[in-house]
Parts: structure tokens; sequence; C-alpha cells
């Protein structure tokens, strides 16, 4: 036997995705929107498995509030933005040196993304309020991409548990979802 659990949260994020391109032919149209800034309401599901319970459980769901408190202080209400997005350089002006995004003004974290440091602009609150709104990464954050992001994520927190993490869902919006499996 194998047991699956999952468990839900909601946050809120922006993004762009700069490389968006459409077939006129299937799209109708050639208007490139996801090219713009913009904001969803994402919901994310996390389905756990284990072929052995433990306490009569795969996992107790409280195994998960580490992500559930990761994803308020990380993504929830942030500007999800790759640094190789071409309006990377303008939309983050004072953490670029000659169109070079400067690491040394950035603050890296092991779940593979970036966050500037405040202290650049401290005297300037609406510069404070913009930045501290970002989180840099490494990808074209589409829900392709901020699914297997969160898998990763996921998959080496809780191996420490040995439990594996089998998908994870991300809609993008009520009618628009993605699931990436853990193969």
């Amino acid at each position: 036997m194998r047991w699956v659990i999952d468990k839900q949260f909601d946050f809120c994020y922006g993004h762009r995705v700069w490389s968006q391109e459409l077939d006129s032919e299937f799209s109708l149209d050639s208007c490139l929107a996801c090219r713009h800034l913009h904001g969803h309401q994402g919901r994310l599901k996390v389905c756990l498995s284990s072929d052995k319970l433990q306490n009569a459980m795969v996992t107790d769901f409280k195994h998960l509030n580490w992500l559930k408190e990761w994803i308020n202080n990380v993504i929830d209400h942030k500007f999800i933005i790759d640094k190789n997005d071409p309006l990377f350089f303008d939309l983050m002006s004072h953490y670029c040196k000659d169109g070079v995004f400067d690491k040394s003004k950035f603050f890296y974290f092991d779940e593979g993304y970036w966050c500037c440091d405040l202290e650049i602009v401290k005297d300037n609150a609406v510069l404070v309020e913009k930045y501290e709104g970002m989180i840099v990464v490494d990808f074209v954050p589409t829900s392709e991409n901020i699914s297997a992001w969160i898998l990763q994520i996921a998959t080496k927190k809780m191996q420490k548990l040995d439990i594996t993490v089998e998908s994870v869902e991300f809609w993008e919006t009520p009618k628009s979802h993605c699931k990436v499996y853990n193969f």
C-alpha cells in the first residue's frame, strides 16, 4: 500500500513572464498579457506519500507548517522576478551596476532566491517598500517553474522525515493549473 495526503496553501504574488510567445492560430490573438507586470491569487497543493504509516499517519499535517511560514515570509504579497528578465535592470536599478546583476547587493537563500539588501536604500522609504517586495530568482516565474521550485524545496525538507513529496500543484488562477511530479 501507498498512502498520499495533501495540504493546500493560498497566497498572493506578482510576476512577469518575459519569455511569453503565442501562436495566434491557437490563442486567437497576439496579446502577450503575461509579459506585463501583474499579480495572482495563487493556490499551492503539496502531496506527500509513504508506504508505511507512523502513528497511523503518513505524517502529521503540522509537519507542513514550515512551508506555510516560508510561503508567508518569502512569496506572499511579493513580486517574483527573474534576474534574466530584460526589464530586471530597470526595475532593480539600485541593485545593478552597469547593467549587471550585482550579487553583493543581495542576500542569497538556500531555497534558490535572492532578496535585496535594504541597507542600500534605507534612507528612502519609497525604495524600501519597492525593494522589500522583490524576490529574485534564476528562472522565468511561470506556473511550471514555480511548481518545480517549490517541489525541490519541499522534497529537500521532507527527506529529513523520510516522507516523499509526490507532487506539487499550483493554481495561478482558479482556471489555470499546473502539476509537477517528483520522479
